[in-house]
C-alpha cells in the first residue's frame, strides 16, 4: 500500500488527509486548552460525579467545528457532546475525548491528552494523542504503525526476559490479589489520563496496566490502535477485542500489555476475581 512520511509518521495514503486533518485539530484544541490549564477555570459535575470544566468545552468546540465541516459525512461522538443514534449509521465516525483527564488537568497534572480517533465499522483506522503540556504527538494508523513524534514506536520489550517486575500502573482497589501479586508488579504512579496511559505500554515506559469498568469509546479507540500497532494488546479481562461506535459506548474490565505478559496477566486477573 503507498504511503508517505510525514512529521508525525508513515502514513499509508489513504489515511493521509485524514490523519493530518485530526493532528492539525486535535493540536489546536490542546492550545485551546492550555489557555485555561493552571487558571481556575469554571468547572461543574457531569452526570453528578464527573469533573468538566469550560476548558473541556472550548476544546470540544474546537474539534466539533473544524472535523465535521471536513468531513461532514462521518458521525461524531464526544464525551462532551450529547450523543445521537445518528453515529449509528455512520460508516466511519469520529471518537474524541477534548481532555482525557479532566481530573489530571484541573489539579494542574501535566498528565493529560486531547483523543481523537477516526473509527471505521467498529474498529479505529487512525488514532492521535495530543499531549499539549510537552508538545508530543503520538500517531496511528491502522497497518501503518505508531509513531511518537515522528519515530516509530517499535513494540514494547519482552519484560519477562528483562530483570525486575513488572511495570505497572493501575488502581489497587482492581489490582491487588494474591495472583496478581505473585507477577512481581513494579506499582508506577496512577496515570490520570487512561488514553496516555496504554500509550506507556506502547511506548514501553508500561509492561502492563488494567483498568476498570468506567472506561468509555473516547477514553480508548486512539490509544487501542497506537497499543495494537505498537505490537501490545487491550483487550477485556476475558480476552475479548473491544468494538465501537456501538449502542452502548461503555466497556468492561480492560487488560492491556505484550504478549506474553498479556496472557499472565489475563490469568492472574481471573484468579483474583473468580475467588
Amino acid at each position: 500500500m503507498p504511503a508517505s512520511e510525514g512529521a508525525h509518521g508513515r502514513v499509508a495514503d489513504r489515511f493521509a488527509d485524514d490523519a493530518a486533518l485530526i493532528v492539525a485539530a486535535a493540536t489546536a484544541a490542546g492550545a485551546i486548552a492550555l489557555t485555561f490549564f493552571r487558571k481556575d477555570p469554571s468547572t461543574w459535575l457531569k452526570d453528578g460525579h464527573s469533573p468538566v470544566s469550560e476548558a473541556d468545552i472550548a476544546a470540544n468546540d474546537h474539534l466539533k467545528t473544524a472535523l465535521r465541516a471536513a468531513r461532514p459525512a462521518y458521525g461524531w461522538l464526544s464525551e462532551e457532546t450529547t450523543d445521537t443514534e445518528e453515529r449509528l449509521a455512520r460508516e466511519r465516525v469520529f471518537i474524541v475525548d477534548p481532555i482525557d483527564g479532566t481530573r489530571g488537568f484541573l489539579a494542574g497534572s501535566d498528565e493529560w491528552v486531547v483523543s481523537v480517533a477516526l473509527v471505521e465499522r467498529g474498529r479505529p483506522i487512525i488514532g492521535v494523542l495530543a499531549r499539549p503540556v510537552t508538545g508530543d504527538i503520538y500517531l496511528a494508523t491502522r497497518g501503518g504503525g505508531a509513531w511518537l513524534n515522528g519515530a516509530a514506536l517499535n513494540g514494547p520489550v519482552d519484560a519477562l526476559a528483562r530483570e525486575g517486575g513488572l511495570r505497572f500502573a493501575g488502581t489497587r482497589k482492581l489490582t491487588s490479589g494474591p495472583a496478581l501479586d505473585g507477577l512481581g508488579l513494579d506499582r508506577r504512579p496512577f496515570v490520570p489520563s487512561l488514553a496516555l496511559r496504554l500509550a506507556r505500554v506502547a511506548t514501553g515506559e508500561l509492561d502492563a496496566t488494567i483498568a476498570g469498568g468506567q472506561a468509555h469509546d473516547w477514553d480508548l479507540a486512539a490509544a487501542d490502535l497506537l497499543v495494537h500497532e505498537a505490537g501490545a494488546l487491550l483487550t477485556t479481562v476475558e480476552g475479548q477485542g473491544l468494538v465501537y461506535n456501538g449502542a452502548s459506548t461503555r466497556h468492561p474490565p480492560l487488560a492491556c500489555a505484550a504478549e506474553p505478559v498479556h496472557a499472565r496477566l489475563l490469568a492472574a486477573y481471573a484468579a483474583d476475581h473468580t475467588r
